[in-house]
């Protein structure tokens, strides 16, 4: 074959930034020839095969579109597990990791209490931090809820793929909506949208294809917010954590919302970047 069409060749001459290319390009050499990521520097003289190098000029292509590398490929790494995503979830993001961070600690603290510990995540999404925390904790019962029926197909498709279908329950509704009036949790956890309406963002980068209703209220970026807030109380045990996501310019209004809600133990949490980015309460 053609120099032109080996490895070294078309990750050299991509006009995709090199970090990308080698993703997309590992994505191609495991699917083809089931081959390691390695072999992007080792086997770097070898030449793709007419139904690999159409693969990889799909994948470019795409890309170059803007289309985010997590639905071109269908899968993103979020905490410990592998996540199936496709279009009609958000694409779960390292920041909400530290959700899961949040809700495993509070796990961790209430393990002694010799009973199975409820956990709530609204607005689950791809199942991102119900699953990485049933991944991770034993002791807990989960329910995940989401007012989307892609997005619970999609959420329900990893559980069985992480085999974690057993341990995770998904209920479809908007927020407290989706459970019984009088279920209680230890724990409730979600990353709701919080961008507001007609923010520049949200025209710019991966965000155009994600689904809109995932990233943003249509309003002020804080009413769903103060929806999961002001309902907590009526489905948190007695000193239960109520933990939420939100811009790293929200603090304040979330802080000032939990509050109003009577909530205590107020707390600022701050991502990897040092932004601020959850705020935890309690009952």
């Amino acid at each position: 074959m053609p120099s032109d069409l080996t490895l070294r060749s078309l990750l050299s001459n991509s006009p995709l930034p090199q970090n990308e290319v080698r993703i997309l390009m590992a994505h191609v050499l495991e699917t083809h020839y089931a081959l390691p990521r390695s072999a992007l520097l080792s086997r770097d003289d070898m030449a793709l095969e007419i139904e690999a190098l159409s693969h990889w000029k799909e994948l470019e292509s795409k890309r170059l579109d803007g289309e985010p590398i997590a639905y071109i490929l269908g899968k993103r790494g979020f905490h410990n597990i592998e996540l199936q995503v496709a279009s009609g979830v958000l694409i779960p993001r390292p920041e909400t990791e530290l959700l899961v961070d949040i809700g495993l600690k509070e796990i961790a603290r209430l393990t002694d209490s010799q009973r199975l510990i409820k956990l709530l995540d609204l607005g689950t999404g791809s199942g991102a931090i119900a699953l990485a925390i049933a991944h991770e904790a034993s002791n807990i019962s989960v329910t995940a809820t989401d007012q989307s029926s892609d997005a619970l197909v999609i959420a329900q498709s990893n559980a069985r793929h992480l085999e974690l279908a057993t341990r995770v329950c998904f209920a479809q509704g908007n927020w407290y909506e989706a459970i019984g009036k009088n279920d209680v949790f230890d724990i409730i956890l979600s990353n709701p949208p919080y961008i507001a309406n007609q923010d520049p963002h949200l025209t710019q980068g991966d965000l155009r294809f994600e689904p809109l209703s995932a990233l943003t209220d249509h309003s002020t970026g804080l009413t769903c917010l103060e929806a999961i807030i002001f309902g907590a109380k009526a489905h948190l045990n007695t000193e239960g954590l109520l933990a939420v996501e939100h811009g790293f310019e929200q603090s304040e209004a979330v802080v000032e919302l939990m509050r109003t809600a009577q909530l205590q133990d107020i707390q600022i949490h701050l991502d990897l970047a040092g932004h601020n980015r959850v705020v935890s309460a309690r009952k």
